[in-house]
């Protein structure tokens, strides 16, 4: 009898993780302060191997996004697409469909952009070429999204892979259309034509008016999440596809609607970014806000006008990268590092905050 008592102790792992029931709002925001400012110490400690001052940085850091007109401009420049790039994912996330394909959407909604600004910018009028532009640009991103939704509820295909892969093909298609057929003429690099100034969103308060636009698409998400039919039917199939099924519900369809959604704002964001960032596309059009936008999503735990702070708070922290690299000479890879340990507490502390480390012989958690 000792014996199998001792076998089933040695069964039981020292350690393991469980879901914690509930937590206080307060100790929550207790856990982020202290993630935070255990990042800080981090960072600080890097910063103080390469001989530089962390207060000093810190403080360089915030007023490069906040310190100026420009400085405050080009900050909500850099959160737009990643706060257009974190509501494409929260839609797909709250149905626990992870598409991981925002990225391609994106770039697929600038190509269908672009063919407009390069090609009718001189046989359509300003507004109806940016509302084109605007459209086909969803309509693309939507259309991309829908193929691997439609594999997913066909055949229940693994959509992570799928989605995924499909980040690659519209990658690649632009790099044959920098060199093929939309390539500029008389210039030997691969590159594609600037856009004319008609093809250009207009701007307001000193920026392009897509943060306007996204800010709406954030209010249209929340009351689709929270006031529709749909988001109910969408927060169900993500509970329990077996409960919707149970209840009536068309599991495939919602899943190929909300994918189509997903990617049209995805490709929405493609449209902002030729048309009112960079003015051309290029393989770099998305930049990595489609994977970025998945941090964004996470830290706002899917809730809309959360994610505009954590869409600033991050280009906050991107933009004081850019800053600390010349007035401090720290090269980008240790400035990228920095912004990667803190975005790494801070996901930690939203971990925490969900789960509990149990120990062996220890009935509570840490």
């Amino acid at each position: 009898m000792h014996k199998q008592t001792t076998v089933s102790e040695q069964k039981v792992p020292f350690a393991r993780i469980a879901r914690r029931n509930s937590i206080p709002q307060v100790q929550a925001w207790l856990i982020r302060v202290a993630g935070l400012l255990s990042a800080l110490v981090v960072g600080s400690l890097l910063i103080l191997a390469l001989g530089h001052n962390p207060f000093a940085v810190y403080a360089d850091m915030i007023d490069s996004a906040f310190g100026s007109r420009i400085g405050f401009n080009e900050t909500v420049r850099i959160a737009v697409p990643l706060l257009g790039s974190a509501l494409a994912v929260g839609l797909a996330f709250r149905m626990k469909f992870w598409n991981i394909g925002t990225e391609g959407q994106i770039l697929v909604g600038g190509i269908a952009a672009t063919y407009f600004a390069l090609f009718h910018h001189d046989t359509l009028p300003i507004p109806i070429l940016l509302v084109v532009m605007g459209l086909s640009a969803a309509i693309a991103g939507g259309l991309w999204g829908l193929i691997p939704a439609i594999f997913r509820a066909k055949w229940n295909t693994n959509e992570t892979l799928f989605t995924l892969m499909l980040n690659y093909v519209a990658f690649g298609f632009i790099l044959y259309l920098q060199a093929g057929p939309w390539r500029r003429a008389g210039t030997d690099f691969p590159i594609i034509p600037m856009f004319e100034p008609v093809a250009r969103l207009p701007r307001l308060f000193g920026i392009h008016i897509g943060w306007v636009m996204i800010l709406l698409v954030t209010a249209l998400v929340y009351l689709y999440l929270n006031r529709s039919k749909q988001g109910y039917q969408l927060a169900v199939v993500g509970q329990s596809e077996n409960t919707a099924r149970y209840a009536g519900m068309h599991v495939g369809r919602i899943i190929m609607r909300t994918m189509l959604i997903s990617g049209a704002i995805a490709g929405f964001v493609g449209f902002i970014q030729v048309s009112g960032a960079d003015f051309t596309l290029n393989e770099t059009t998305a930049g990595g806000v489609g994977f970025t936008g998945i941090t964004v999503a996470w830290l706002a735990h899917l809730n809309p006008f959360i994610m505009v702070l954590v869409a600033m708070f991050i280009a906050t922290l991107e933009r004081g990268a850019l800053r600390i690299q010349t007035s401090f000479m720290i090269p980008a890879t240790i400035a990228t590092l920095l912004i990667g340990i803190i975005l790494f507490f801070m996901l930690a502390c939203e971990f925490f905050i969900n789960y509990r480390l149990v120990l062996r012989g220890r009935k509570g958690g840490v």
